[in-house]
């Protein structure tokens, strides 16, 4: 029995076409090795670079080799070390199908059912859908950034906490530039911490809830087995749905995890795409918070970021040289999330954000506050107004622009500000602009730090024009359209 085992399952045999290239390469391996020459075939098949070394440097007969392997690779649609490892994994899904016992019950059965409905594309993309619609819009835009906002600035800050600031800094300072920087319209506490407290916080907050949520539930796995195919035409695989989503968080910290992709060729689109196309969290809330009101003009433009992520990451796939990523990923079980989970996640990304990034407003409004006092701010300003003008909007937008370069939530906020004062046209053409606008200073010193000067420089030198070419031609589209006012 034991023997009759060892037969059936030591021998394991590769397909024919594989089986074949081990005998060739067996054959023309002369050296002895520490190991089999069966393994060095399949380790040369699999083209390890180290072995490969390894037989260049023993082996008289490495062209004939390298040969066989080519050959062999033409033979199959997908790389050689995905094709064994697949055929590797049915002998052991094979074995193990003789030895365990899977309970066939109503859980089980409704996991399974699951699974496959989230992965197949005609069943997965509704559900996905409703994801977006429940989680991002409904809970994040329409709960976080309307209801919270609403009533943390309306309520708290431009009631009490802001004019109380302004009357006790005007009361008990005299010098003039002291009260700007603590008060007033751009102060620390009255800009900065508004912001930061009122608007921000509501939004982000609500967003690491609902992302700790589906994070737990196992399903971000099965988001990136169902956008794989998606991802591939733009030069990546379903393993960068990873960064993708912890951009709608903070890109700053997903073009760190971007690290985790396998080839430089991936890491540098998922930076672009992640500098241009993908809002965080702070940002997308307050972009659903200004459009909510315009169903028209939040479709279009969900609409114009989706496009313009496809349509650059198609073209510099095919520009950037390098190869295509094969995809492969560990898939856990679903389940229902578990609250303890849920709120020790949340949490500590809540701490991140006041550890990490409320002291950021803080200098951006001194920043603001120099820039001010010195008249650097106003005449960049006054340098973008023609810009604004160029894309239909009132030249003091051209702040709003300004400050989204310290943070990208900042501008946002600061065009939230503005809303009563713009159409449903100018809203959509500034939303859709300053949302492909260059990245925060922050991500900046990221991208420096990942991916290099050059290639940082060439990033933000092609987001800068391309983000007002868009906004332009959408103000054209829409006038002559007429399908917002």
């Amino acid at each position: 029995m034991l023997k009759s085992e060892r037969l059936e399952y030591g021998a394991f045999k590769y397909d024919d076409r594989i089986e074949k290239a081990i005998k060739e390469i067996e054959s023309n391996l002369k050296s002895s090795y520490n190991v089999s020459k069966r393994t060095i075939a399949l380790l040369l098949l699999q083209e390890d670079s180290e072995i490969q070394e390894m037989v260049r440097m023993r082996e008289s007969s490495f062209s004939q080799i390298s040969e066989i392997v080519k050959k062999t690779k033409m033979l199959f649609t997908e790389p050689l070390y995905y094709v064994i490892t697949v055929q590797r994994q049915k002998k052991v899904d094979e074995i193990v199908s003789k030895v365990v016992y899977t309970r066939r019950d109503s859980k089980n059965r409704l996991s399974n059912w699951l699974d496959k409905i989230t992965v197949q594309p005609l069943t997965g993309i509704p559900i996905l859908l409703l994801v977006l619609y429940f989680g991002l819009y409904k809970f994040v835009g329409q709960f976080g950034a309307g209801t919270l906002v609403d009533f943390i600035e309306g309520n708290i800050f431009d009631t009490y906490v802001n004019p109380w600031v302004d009357r006790m800094v005007t009361t008990y300072i005299s010098s003039e530039p002291i009260q700007e920087l603590l008060a007033k319209e751009y102060g620390i506490i009255t800009l900065g911490l508004r912001y930061a407290l009122a608007i921000i916080l509501p939004i982000v907050g609500t967003f690491f809830l609902m992302f700790s949520i589906i994070e737990d539930s196992g399903y971000l796995p099965r988001l990136a087995l169902l956008i794989d195919r998606v991802f591939k035409a733009i030069g990546l695989n379903g393993r960068a749905v990873i960064p993708m989503v912890l951009g709608f968080g903070c890109d700053t910290m997903a073009t760190l995890v971007s690290r985790t992709l396998e080839t430089r060729r991936e890491r540098i689109l998922a930076t672009l795409l992640l500098s241009l196309a993908i809002p965080c969290s702070a940002q997308l809330g307050v972009v659903l918070a200004m459009l909510s009101g315009n169903t028209a003009a939040l479709l279009i433009w969900a609409l114009c970021v989706l496009l313009v992520f496809l349509l650059v990451g198609f073209l510099a796939a095919r520009l950037l040289p390098g190869e295509r990523p094969v995809f492969y990923m560990e898939v856990p079980p679903l389940r229902l999330p578990r609250l303890g989970n849920i709120i020790e996640k949340t949490l500590s990304r809540m701490q991140w954000y006041f550890l990490e990034i409320v002291p950021i407003f803080i200098i951006a409004s001194v920043l603001i506050w120099i820039g001010r006092m010195t008249g650097i701010f106003d005449a960049i300003i006054r340098l973008a107004e023609p810009l604004m003008v160029a894309l239909g909007l009132p030249p003091e937008t051209a702040e709003a622009f300004l400050f989204g370069f310290f943070r990208r939530d900042y501008g946002a906020a600061g065009l939230y500000d503005m809303k009563g004062s713009l159409t449903w046209t100018q809203l959509t053409v500034a939303s859709v602009t300053l949302t492909l606008f260059l990245p925060c200073i922050a991500q900046v010193s990221v991208m420096l730090k990942e991916r290099g000067l050059m290639t940082t420089a060439a990033i933000l030198a092609f987001i800068f024009p391309f983000a007002f070419l868009v906004g332009y031609v959408l103000n054209l589209i829409l006038n002559v359209t007429g399908v917002v006012w």
